[in-house]
């Protein structure tokens, strides 16, 4: 128990820091950058609307709760997660975890947005120059998480953004924080946990694209053919570029759980308050069948209020996932269905190894 209050102190130690970075609420929708740590990954989760701060235990927890990573059975995971986001953008997640005696549980992931190819365009060429870039957003994680007790579990994310477009680039670190407490007021089944995700400093972008090249008639300069047939001086600017803040959030959630012979019930409310959306009530529940066949769903509600924006993902979120024991080795393979408004609907396809 004292430990747990040593855990929690800190949990609330942190929201009090950061109070004021959640103030704005939805009021500043839309400013916040590195939008894809709020990319969700592993289709259990994502089929009970992300209401999964206490319902995915082990490797697949890593997203939601780091709190939850020594929940596996087995000493080393491996997951591998694949989205069809939308506009032609996929999704691509792996990780692997261990289970080190009196240490705790270590874990490495690895995000990546395949985005193809965009045209270039400019001022004087708004069709495009004839060039090409590859743009390249990634998101690499560290986790450790600890058993403070038999109840009590803590868990701590860094994750490493990288986001790359041709000449500039960003860099930034953000930090998640979880904590969960189980059979909480001695209740078996009853869960309750804490998550703060994406502390950190401001990203900005550099590099040699944000230098412009301009003749004597403030006239920008597009290729070198062009600057070869200028006549007049050409001088050198730097677009100094805005910073921007991480979409930092505060989760708190409860689970319950519950056997009833080879039936299993797991239900999940979580409140999410966020520092540059709206705040959001997410509900999900699972049922299991003798260990091997899962059905899932979940919701999301938007609090009614001034200032509040339509969430395109509030609509069905359902799936399902199988398990199976192979010698040893517990594999799993999960799918999630995602409806957004506007777009086609999200399909992750995930596959888990444990042994």
């Amino acid at each position: 128990m004292k430990k747990f209050k040593l855990g929690l102190l800190v949990i609330l130690a942190l929201m009090q820091i950061t109070g004021t970075l959640f103030a704005g609420g939805g009021k500043r929708n839309g400013t916040a950058g590195a939008t894809e740590l709020l990319i969700p990954v592993g289709a259990r989760g994502i089929s009970m609307a992300g209401a999964s701060i206490l319902g995915t235990k082990g490797i697949e927890s890593l997203y939601w709760n780091p709190a939850n990573l020594p929940g596996s059975p087995n000493g080393t995971n491996v997951i591998f997660s694949h989205m069809n986001y939308f506009a032609d953008i996929n999704v691509e997640y792996g990780a692997v975890s261990t289970n080190i005696e009196g240490l705790g549980s270590l874990a490495l992931s690895v995000k990546s947005l395949s985005l193809g190819e965009i045209n270039i365009t400019t001022n004087d060429f708004p069709d495009g120059t004839g060039s090409i870039i590859k743009p390249s957003i990634t998101v690499l994680g560290l986790t450790y998480a600890t058993m403070l007790s038999d109840r009590v579990s803590i868990g701590l994310t860094g994750n490493f953004i990288s986001e790359r477009m041709d000449r500039v680039a960003a860099n930034g670190l953000a930090l998640n924080i979880g904590i969960t407490y189980n059979n909480l007021a001695n209740i078996n089944g009853l869960s309750f946990a804490v998550v703060l995700k994406n502390l950190g400093f401001p990203m900005k972008y550099e590099g040699t694209g944000l230098n412009v090249l301009v003749n004597g008639k403030n006239s920008e300069v597009t290729s070198g053919t062009d600057l070869l047939n200028r006549q007049d001086p050409i001088s050198v600017y730097k677009v100094d570029a805005a910073e921007f803040e991480l979409p930092s959030s505060i989760e708190l959630g409860f689970g319950y759980a519950r056997k009833f012979g080879t039936i299993g019930v797991q239900a999940n409310a979580l409140y999410k308050n966020d520092n540059f959306y709206n705040d959001e009530v997410k509900l999900g529940a699972e049922l299991e069948f003798n260990d091997l066949l899962y059905l899932r769903a979940g919701y999301i509600v938007l609090p009614e209020g001034e200032g509040n924006y339509e969430n395109v993902y509030n609509g069905i979120h359902a799936g399902f996932g199988i398990k199976y024991d192979i010698g040893g080795a517990v594999i799993s393979l999960d799918y999630a269905y995602r409806a957004m408004k506007y777009w086609d609907a999200n399909n992750i396809v995930t596959v888990s190894l444990g042994f």
